[in-house]
């Protein structure tokens, strides 16, 4: 009998492995950003991009660089995601939410912390937008972020610094524990 051996890190070019490794987060960090229709096709077009380039992958760790080709992917959409989160801001409705079971008190209350939430992702600059999220959705690292994006690991952490104080100075008043910053425009 043979022994029973720990799965191992994909190869890069096992692009089957890499999908049934990451194929569910990178969905769930794109539904989060532009809505779960939109996010399949992201993901598909991700892993279409992956197979066509794989020659490509060993110089990058495969999760930041499938996460770099989704943010770009996303940046094509990036007129219909700010759409949605000004919508969220100007209505309180999340036209991404399928989830009708949520309860209407939970509504009523995360209502007005989603809308100031949208307005301020709404207004963060791009690079902004993308690091937070990634960040915060994704849980990539800040080396993972860098690499997904192609820029420094300094501009990672200034942008998330930037973007945090932003939102804290919007909705830190909010949230238990979280003091908004003064002086930070919404």
């Amino acid at each position: 009998m043979l022994p029973i051996m720990a799965r191992s890190q994909p190869s890069p070019f096992d692009v089957a492995g890499l999908f049934d490794q990451y194929a569910a987060e990178l969905r769930q960090y794109c539904a989060s950003r532009i809505g779960p229709t939109i996010a399949d096709d992201i993901v598909a077009q991700t892993f279409l991009i992956v197979y066509e380039r794989r020659h490509r992958l060993e110089s990058r760790p495969p999760r930041a660089w499938l996460y770099g080709i989704a943010t770009n992917l996303l940046r094509r959409h990036r007129r219909t995601e700010v759409r949605g989160l000004r919508a969220l801001a100007r209505t309180g409705h999340d036209p991404y939410t399928l989830d009708i079971a949520d309860s209407a008190v939970a509504r009523v209350d995360a209502t007005a912390l989603n809308r100031r939430l949208a307005t301020v992702l709404a207004a963060l600059p791009a690079r902004q937008r993308d690091v937070l999220l990634l960040y915060a959705v994704a849980e990539l690292d800040y080396a993972e972020i860098a690499a997904s994006l192609d820029i420094p690991p300094g501009s990672v952490r200034s942008a998330l610094h930037r973007a945090r104080a932003k939102v804290r100075a919007a909705i830190g008043d909010q949230i238990p524990g979280v003091e908004p910053v003064a002086g930070w425009a919404q």
